[in-house]
């Protein structure tokens, strides 16, 4: 049950919820109802006095969904070179369970959605949201990843026609949604790709058959949420409107 049930679950009135998930105080809050800037369940709602369940209800407050449960952690983490996408590694290796380790200590079970590997840096995300990180890895929500890649070669303008309309991989075809080259200096290219596949070593593989092999990869955004200027080695709680475009890719 989360802070805003009631004791026995029962419905609560809709601005001490979002006076306790932190939206904004009581009176604030039923101003805010009152202007019609508040949904549940996709219809606005005016009226004082609103019971719903936070338990089942999705609120949202000017299209921004409110995550009622308080339990639940989002963070953007800027995995750095040569750690591995794992929260804990038996052979000693450092991780990404190493980066959290305070949060995993006081309690907090969390896990990676999805991976980078060993040698690609850039924004992983973290949390104990089960579904909503299930939805974000499968295929079928087609949730875009950008990365920036130094790769060797002078990349020619037709590559980029070639890896949109797909090439051959040894376990299927595969193409990007987006792709560009940015710098082009001493023999190397810096291009961005962006691609909704989530197969091991996708960008890697992909660069690697049309010619480009990459030298170093980054991963600059997933869906909504970019890296920014974050540290290396560093997180960050995701935003409430970060957290709703998460859901909303999802169609949660």
């Amino acid at each position: 049950m989360t802070e805003s049930a009631g004791r026995d679950g029962a419905p609560v009135r809709l601005q001490k919820i979002l006076a306790q998930a932190g939206v904004a105080s009581r009176r604030a809050s039923e101003e805010l109802i009152a202007r019609g800037r508040v949904e549940v369940d996709g219809k606005k709602v005016r009226e004082m006095g609103v019971k719903v369940d936070p338990a089942t209800a999705v609120i949202r407050v000017d299209g921004t969904r409110i995550v009622l449960d308080d339990t639940l952690v989002y963070l953007a983490l800027n995995k750095p070179r040569g750690y591995h996408t794992t929260m804990s590694d038996e052979k000693g290796r450092p991780c990404v369970g190493d980066l959290v380790a305070d949060r995993v200590d006081a309690g907090q079970r969390l896990f990676h959605v999805g991976r980078l590997d060993a040698e690609t840096e850039g924004l992983l995300l973290v949390t104990n949201d089960g579904e909503l990180a299930h939805r974000l890895m499968h295929p079928s929500y087609e949730v875009s990843k950008t990365y920036m890649a130094t790769v060797t070669g002078v990349v020619g303008k037709g590559v980029n026609k070639q890896l949109r309309a797909g090439v051959t991989l040894e376990d299927g075809p595969a193409k990007v949604d987006q792709f560009s080259i940015l710098d082009v200096h001493d023999g190397r290219s810096l291009v961005k790709v962006v691609l909704h596949e989530g197969r091991k070593h996708i960008v890697r593989r992909l660069l690697a058959e049309v010619g480009h092999p990459v030298e170093a990869l980054v991963r600059t955004r997933f869906g909504a949420i970019a890296l920014g200027d974050q540290r290396a080695g560093t997180f960050r709680k995701l935003g409430r409107k970060e957290v709703s475009d998460l859901y909303e890719a999802v169609g949660l």
